[in-house]
């Protein structure tokens, strides 16, 4: 009995044995493949973000141009700007080289690709202030803005205002969301700014002053205007009206930065557009540009 007794003893104990082996054998490589997934995501994360640091600093140093979902908002923006300074002086000859920057704010839309068509067939190069969309429509555009050799430059994520200028943190958090996202799609890291509702905006709770400084920090240079379409005082502005308003005021400016925008209900705008370019090609003595590094800002409030 003994025997039999010590024999089912060795029999427990052995299939004690087996059965931990069996279970280490499973558990361990199920922990391990734990830790290295976690080290592979903290990895990831690090790798990115010296990437980004890397294009920056390599931006920076080499002064290269970047050709830069939520609804947006009407901007509002129904006043025209023009900044006293060496900007809007008349030229010392007659032959003086205009700069003019048709700049497009709160796009895509529906019509974006009617303007990227009318740029293409004049052979103009615009800047395209863009709001943040997820859908399939509107990430084809910010692609074919890039391919096209347009700036694709930045108007914040969301452009609802109250959230926007909240407080410093919010204005930074939606800046660096729409900057991150335009990277993902494009590959293009954008460096050029224009406030919702411009620098000189009554409606931020936080001092312009603040938020400019922080650009100025993080190498992104914002743009006002001096210029208006006066396309966002109502939907129906007539197409006589709005090349007017775009050409009128030319011969009193040297940098023209005029104000568009690129949004659904703007049928006017894309419609007025050909005669917008080619009143200014007439002239003979302007240059339609996309802004770049070399450009000189128009701004509202000057940085301190």
């Amino acid at each position: 009995m003994a025997g039999e007794y010590d024999r089912r003893k060795r029999i427990r104990r052995l299939k004690k044995i087996i059965l931990g082996t069996v279970a280490a054998a499973i558990i361990i490589p199920i922990i391990v493949s734990i830790l290295l997934g976690i080290r592979v995501v903290s990895l990831g994360n690090r790798v990115k973000e010296l990437e980004t640091m890397l294009i920056m600093e390599q931006e920076k140093n080499a002064g290269a141009g970047v050709f830069s979902s939520s609804s947006v908002e009407e901007s509002g923006r129904d006043r025209e700007e023009v900044i006293q300074d060496e900007n809007n002086l008349p030229p010392e000859t007659e032959d003086a080289r205009k700069e003019v920057y048709l700049t497009f704010d709160d796009g895509p839309s529906q019509s974006t690709d009617k303007i990227l068509d009318i740029l293409k067939e004049y052979d103009v190069k615009a800047t395209f202030f863009v709001v943040g969309k997820t859908d399939e429509h509107s990430v084809s555009m910010y692609q074919r803005i890039v391919d096209e050799g347009h700036t694709l430059a930045m108007h914040s994520y969301s452009h609802k205002y109250d959230e926007i200028y909240e407080s410093k943190e919010s204005f930074v958090e939606d800046l660096t969301k729409l900057q991150e996202y335009l990277y993902q799609i494009t590959g293009v890291w954008p460096r050029f700014y224009r406030f919702p509702g411009g620098s000189s905006n009554t409606v931020s709770t936080v001092d312009m002053q603040d938020l400019i400084a922080w650009l100025n920090e993080n190498g992104i240079t914002y743009y006002d205007w001096n210029v208006s379409s006066g396309d966002a005082t109502r939907e129906n502005l007539s197409v006589d009206e709005i090349v007017e308003n775009c050409v009128g005021k030319l011969d009193n400016v040297n940098v023209c930065m005029i104000l568009m925008h690129d949004a659904n209900d703007k049928i006017t705008t894309v419609e007025a557009l050909p005669k917008v370019i080619e009143r200014i090609s007439e002239r003979g003595d302007a240059a339609i540009l996309p802004v770049t590094d070399e450009s000189k800002p128009v701004q509202h409030v000057i940085p301190k």
